[in-house]
């Protein structure tokens, strides 16, 4: 053996220490990989909707319910169903709710109970008991781990036991608690693990609870969004990201996530505001300011990288201030305001002294803040452009192709990347904005003009043409000055026309190293308009795009609220669903969204866990153990007891 391999194996030999100890972790790893996949669970831009993400969360897209289905059938009517459902979903708020309705006897409690170690029972075989021991919490494991795995023998000595447990919990006054617990099991047992494919943040007031929540599931990845990149760059210090951001939030009315969610003040922004410009609204002024500051930080950054290819983003200097009215591509457009009091004509694109001020400050908020420092982290931690997971690939936006559907090749670090080299030296950058040294450090460093291109392309990133998480020419400025809406169109890359095509979807996914049939592309980003007659589905089934509108800004364009996917050991669902009526109407009635699950692959034969990514590790780990277990029987390698 090389040297390598013999000190691997010593250092294994510590974990197991003796032969039969390699022979029990082999026996464990084989029945694991022959158990079935896991069930994984795709969303896609939530948009700060709180409380819909909280509800799809809580039933799983509709797994719960049809654990609860499957468990009792036809032996209880929709209702008791429903109440079982909901209970899960927000036991504490339900069993709040139940206490002021209603005294809960004993009787209630052990009904409840055992229908919920039913459900918990079921969803549980599927796994090992080990796994589910450990998904259990602790303050209760080992009296769930009894209750679940409990036999019916000749006696009904464990039907006695069973019993007798659950009048103990009821004498001590620990139902609530208890049904809390197997509320937490059910779900954690529901979904094996959860993608997120970007655009967690904006347009909805409660990405921060979002955040918060996120960070407490137990197996979860994030495939950065556009929105999500723009938080990223603003915690990094990018001013141009920080003025997109703010003014985001101004424009949807969502001040509170800035000021009450992370500490950001906009108290001088709003002040400056009401003095400079022609408007007595608050948020209204400051949105005004805003949009200004962001025309002319974006001009600055454009001007600074001409690798961006955005020169005609840079429209301020372009502006007839005699008249107020752009020409663009040959025709003349009046600007809908003339309120430009900070506009310096001969140089329009630098900050005034209070403006320069403002922008100073906000820089120091975002890069100071722990909350969103801390969430960003997450970001990170959890997260990246893309990601390859059981052979499908995930990423939010799109891969830049020019008009002939070849990858188009991008500017990197002053190198020409392009496709899968692209996203890697995309990632690369983000990951230096953010981790680079203190901003005092970089000041004094040979760094900071690097460490400023960094965060240029954190702002390319949320906005550029051919960022992966974007891919459209953005339009803030006709959007926002301009009313005729024929300039507001934003031309999109060719990757939105190809994407419809399984040959180019193919070849994507080649790029990355996925050469199976059984692979797909997991897209989001662009809502799946129904009334236009557009679907999720695309390229003959390789692709599927689960941004149907999570967000409420897009369900009249939309006709519904969003979609999420389900992958279990049978196949590929998609789930469409209708919006929320809130967490209120779903305690009282029962509510629940309503959604239409349609059964896009199904798989020949079951998925087991050795065909997963997670059991081609297992495997690995077996082989290893082999090689160990023969060094023991060779004496190789000496036991340890």
């Amino acid at each position: 053996m090389q040297d390598s391999n013999v000190k691997y194996l010593n250092m294994l030999s510590k974990e197991y220490p003796t032969k039969q100890a390699v022979c029990r972790e082999i026996i464990n790893l084989n029945a694991i990989l022959n158990l079935p996949k896991g069930t994984e669970h795709f969303m896609s831009d939530l948009h700060g909707e709180y409380e819909a993400f909280l509800h799809i969360l809580n039933n799983c897209s509709g797994v719960v319910k049809e654990k609860v289905d499957l468990a009792f059938g036809d032996s209880l009517l929709c209702k008791e169903k429903g109440d079982i459902c909901t209970l899960i979903y927000y036991p504490r708020e339900k069993l709040k709710m139940l206490h002021k309705e209603r005294e809960l006897t004993d009787e209630w409690y052990k009904m409840t109970l055992n229908q919920l170690i039913e459900v918990a029972r079921n969803l549980s075989s599927k796994y090992t008991r080990s796994k589910v021991r450990k998904a259990m919490p602790a303050d209760f494991a080992y009296i769930i781990d009894e209750l679940i795995h409990v036999q019916k023998d000749e006696d009904d000595n464990q039907v006695l036991y069973h019993k007798k447990i659950l009048e103990t919990i009821l004498a001590l006054n620990n139902g609530d608690e208890f049904i809390v617990a197997l509320a937490g099991l059910i779900k954690r047992l529901a979904v094996d693990h959860l993608h997120i494919v970007g655009d967690i943040f904006d347009r909805g007031a409660n990405a921060d609870k979002i955040m918060d929540l996120l960070m407490e599931h137990h197996s979860i990845d994030i495939e950065w969004g556009n929105h999500d990149v723009l938080w990223m760059g603003a915690a990094a210090g990018s001013a141009a990201c920080i003025a997109n951001l703010v003014r985001n939030n101004l424009k949807y009315k969502n001040i509170e996530i800035l000021e009450n969610g992370y500490g950001i003040s906009l108290r001088n922004l709003v002040l400056f505001a009401l003095e400079t410009y022609d408007e007595k609204d608050p948020i209204q002024a400051a949105y005004k300011a805003m949009s200004v500051m962001l025309q002319k930080v974006e001009g600055a950054v454009i001007a600074a990288n001409p690798d961006f290819g955005m020169e005609d983003r840079r429209l301020l200097h372009r502006v007839n201030w005699d008249d107020y009215t752009i020409e663009l591509d040959g025709k003349t457009y009046e600007l809908n305001t003339h309120d430009f009091p900070t506009i310096d004509p001969t140089n329009p694109y630098v900050l005034s002294p209070e403006e320069k001020k403002i922008m100073d400050d906000l820089v120091v908020d975002f890069t100071s803040g722990e909350r969103i420092r801390r969430h960003v982290d997450f970001l990170y931690d959890k997260g990246g452009i893309y990601n390859i997971y059981n052979q499908n690939l995930l990423y939010h936006g799109c891969v830049p192709l020019d008009e002939n559907g070849n990858f188009d090749t991008v500017m990197v670090d002053g190198t020409p990347v392009s496709g899968k080299a692209y996203f890697d030296a995309a990632e690369e950058v983000a990951r230096r904005a953010f981790y680079m040294q203190s901003r005092d450090e970089l000041i004094r460093s040979r760094n900071k003009s690097r460490h400023d291109k960094d965060l240029d392309f954190m702002w390319y990133l949320w906005g550029g043409p051919k960022s992966p998480m974007c891919g459209r020419q953005v339009k803030t400025f006709e959007r926002t000055y301009i009313d005729d809406k024929t300039t507001w169109e934003e031309p999109q890359d060719p990757y939105y026309k190809y994407h419809y095509e399984e040959r180019y979807v193919r070849m994507i996914l080649n790029e990355f190293g996925l050469f199976s049939d059984i692979s797909h592309i997991i897209n989001g980003h662009t809502p799946v308009k129904l009334g236009k007659g557009e679907v999720p589905v695309r390229a003959n089934g390789k692709l599927y795009v689960i941004d149907g509108g999570f967000s409420k800004a897009y369900h009249k364009s939309t006709g519904h609220a969003g979609y999420t996917l389900i992958y279990n050991s049978h196949g590929l669902r998609l789930m469409s669903h209708n919006p929320f009526t809130g967490v209120e109407q779903a305690l009282i009635h029962n509510d629940d969204i309503e959604s239409e699950s349609n059964m896009v692959e199904v798989e020949k034969t079951r998925v087991m866990v050795r065909d997963t990514d997670i059991g081609k590790g297992i495997l690995e780990d077996i082989k290893d153990l082999e090689e160990l277990l023969m060094c023991y029987r060779t004496g190789e390698i000496n036991e340890l007891d």
